[in-house]
């Protein structure tokens, strides 16, 4: 590829160039809706798995196992956003040889990860789900859902990298519409195995991975298409070493965070699973309302980074921090639209996944209390995702590992403890969202990359 064309293809993509929150959103609404669609997968098995087969079997699949299966793809998932900001920096500077290797290295990255999780899914899902304190009517579901997950993985791990890939060279719509065409299919899966053919939690799990393959495929036949740097080569598929080591500085830092954050909601989880069942399917409902929040922060999140990545590579230093204070700026404006929307609607958005009279008060009572404090959560979302598009990740990982997975056992074990009641457990996210915050506008301002920036 010749230098001229990839600058052609750099300045094509907008983000090292126009106005800035309109590049931002630009790159942003693929992103929301494709998370969307992603979030969509686990949230049709709930809704399926709820009306049809019960809140037991909803319980297992929106609770507990949703929480184990972060703690594990979400390390690995965190992990190729390193590679993504690999590629970004090399697209940004125009360093066609690097973004090949770069690319070849994250497919490595995936199908080794993808493996180790296989392994251990089917090895330890079901010592997980009792140390988790599960109550026994819920974990025979939680181990088949889990088991069958994992035997799948590889095919989810694939697609992120992928995605992840295509979003660092500004193409945010394509992995969009794999995953329109890819949650499309596990509803009719969904359909097919648990309405029709009364498969129960094991439909919903075979539906989940087949759709997650085929996202996988449509992923890779795109990037072995294109005739740009990016392109991918089974024939090439090969660790660089120096790469290597530079994607895991970066991702490494993002993966334990995301580990982290696992671990905390895990220790959370097992406070919950010791107010019952109803709570438990509770929390499962609201974890799917609340998973439209998240999605929103993840989509801002990687504009973000891709945004400074892309920039920080270009050399416009200038237009990179005006971008973080654009991004807190967008970051406020989404939490404000969807705190509103959901503790308006919350109720009838619930009654989707249950009838059970009693899971829905409880749920709609999660629901106003958590939404409010989303706000506190809105500095954790942006400061770090410009600064690990500089690749400066260690310090934002050990903050947020202090204060969203230390400081929320220590609630749970002191707080929790003496008042054992379920506002002191939900009090754990506001109070730790606030002190991480405070503790990013220390740094970020005084002692990150950025201010070393001219």
């Amino acid at each position: 590829m010749s230098k001229k064309s990839e600058v052609t293809a750099v300045q094509k993509n907008g983000i090292t160039e126009g106005i800035i929150w309109q590049q931002i959103l630009l790159f942003f609404f693929p992103i929301l809706f494709g998370t969307f669609f992603q979030q969509l997968y686990n949230t049709a098995d709930a809704i399926i798995v709820g009306r049809f087969v019960g809140k037991e079997a909803l319980s297992a699949v929106g609770g507990t196992t949703g929480t184990l299966i972060n703690l594990l793809v979400g390390f690995f998932v965190g992990m190729s956003s390193g590679a993504s900001v690999v590629v970004s920096q090399y697209y940004g500077a125009q360093q066609a040889e690097n973004v090949k290797k770069s690319v070849h290295t994250a497919f490595c990255l995936a199908i080794g990860g993808g493996v180790v999780l296989m392994i251990i899914g089917q090895l330890f899902s079901p010592l997980a789900i009792r140390l988790m304190g599960a109550p026994a009517e819920i974990i025979d579901y939680s181990v088949t859902y889990l088991r069958i997950y994992f035997l799948g993985v590889i095919g989810n791990l694939i697609y992120n990298m992928g995605a992840a890939i295509l979003r660092a060279v500004g193409d945010s719509k394509r992995p969009l519409y794999f995953l329109i065409a890819a949650c499309l299919t596990n509803i009719v899966l969904d359909i097919l195995f648990v309405v029709i053919l009364k498969m129960e939690v094991a439909g919903a799990a075979l539906a989940t991975i087949m759709s997650q393959l085929m996202a996988a495929l449509l992923v890779l036949r795109t990037l072995m298409k294109t005739q740009d740097s990016y392109r991918f080569e089974f024939k090439s598929l090969k660790l660089d070493k120096p790469i290597f080591r530079k994607v895991i500085k970066i991702g490494l830092p993002t993966g334990l965070q995301s580990m982290m954050y696992s671990i905390s909601n895990i220790v959370i989880q097992a406070k919950l699973n010791t107010f019952g069942t109803n709570t438990i399917a509770a929390w499962a409902v609201f974890g799917k309302i609340d998973g439209i929040f998240w999605m929103a922060m993840d989509a801002l999140s990687i504009s973000i980074t891709t945004f400074a990545g892309q920039n920080f590579g270009a050399g416009k230093i200038d237009r990179l921090k005006k971008g973080t204070y654009v991004g807190l700026g967008l970051t406020l404006a989404v939490t404000a639209i969807l705190a509103g929307a959901v503790m308006n609607f919350g109720a009838p958005i619930s009654s989707l996944f249950t009838d059970d009279a009693a899971v829905l008060d409880e749920a709609m009572r999660i629901i106003l209390f958590q939404a409010p404090f989303w706000f506190c959560y809105s500095c954790v979302n942006v400061f770090p995702s410009t600064l690990r598009g500089l690749g400066d990740t260690l310090i934002p990982m050990l903050i947020i590992c202090f204060g969203t997975c230390v400081l929320r056992v220590i609630w749970i074990m002191t707080a929790g403890a003496m008042v054992p009641t379920l506002r002191t457990t939900l009090l754990s996210y506001p109070i730790s969202w606030s002190m991480t915050s405070i503790a990013f506008l220390i740094y970020y301002y005084r002692f990150s990359a950025m201010k070393k920036l001219k």
